[in-house]
């Protein structure tokens, strides 16, 4: 358990003197989600996993804003000793991923991206605007409050109030519609695993846009690439294309910066 501020995070850390893969949870989602690709990697990387606050079993917090996430990655990687790792974020973790790697950039040897980090404006695409979005969001997580301890187990919710549920959606929706001037500070290999199937109240119409987000990024920046592109759906991803992940992880790590001692 490493204390961060008001709150402990679970932490494990198979250690050895392989590259640091530092993996980043879709948003409810626990460090068990990777097993898969850690198992595929083997022991040739050292692979450093957590759960996030309030999520498996870390400790409920105050503060579970996107600013208290990025700092806990900082908190993680001093805890671990941790240099130049890759980051692997998957979802609301490919968010992270993006922003404290591109304030980062000479403490990582580069970023894998499972489907997510588009910049994609979702709530201005709500009918009524932005905060027309929010109470819809607001709304939603409301109504499903009671069904939130049942869903759990399966990493469609954390240890949070439905308020705050919503409160993060929101948050991060407004900070990925932002995000494409991120890609642009992107100085070091980052590969994307882009999903094609469906998404836990999405549309077809609306996951179709939001990838697309990702391809005027991919014509300006050649450091950022899609590795593959699955047929998954987006919370199955990371259980069904393990192999992808993990080929992808090598590939930044024939990329990245020599790893020093």
């Amino acid at each position: 358990m490493v204390p961060v501020e008001d709150t402990a995070l679970a932490v494990t850390d198979t250690g050895g003197n392989g590259r640091p893969v530092l993996y980043l949870n879709g948003s409810y989602c626990t460090q068990k989600d990777w097993r898969n690709v850690i198992a595929e990697l083997g022991d040739g990387y050292r692979h450093i996993t957590f759960d996030e606050r309030a999520r498996g079993k870390s400790r409920k917090s105050a503060d579970y804003t996107f600013e208290a996430c990025l700092r806990d990655i900082d908190a993680v990687l001093a805890a671990t000793g941790a240099r130049d790792p890759i980051i692997v974020g998957w979802s609301y973790g490919a968010a992270l991923a993006l922003h404290w790697s591109t304030r980062n950039p000479d403490r990582l040897a580069g970023a894998v991206m499972v489907d997510g980090g588009y910049p994609w404006d979702y709530l201005a695409t709500v009918e009524g605007g932005p905060e027309a979005g929010k109470e819809q969001i607001r709304t939603l997580f409301k109504r499903f409050g009671p069904l939130m301890p049942l869903v759990r187990p399966l990493g469609m919710a954390a240890r949070m109030s439905a308020a705050e549920h919503a409160e993060i959606n929101i948050e991060l929706n407004e900070i990925v519609a932002d995000s494409a001037p991120a890609f642009d500070l992107v100085t070091f290999p980052m590969r994307f695993l882009v999903a094609t199937g469906a998404s836990l109240g999405g549309t077809a119409e609306g996951l179709t846009a939001m990838r697309a987000t990702l391809d005027p990024i991919l014509a300006r920046n050649p450091q950022v690439q899609v590795s593959a592109t699955v047929p998954s759906k987006h919370t199955t991803i990371v259980r069904k294309d393990f192999r992808a992940i993990a080929a992808a992880v090598r590939e930044v790590a024939a990329l990245g910066q020599p790893l020093v001692d």
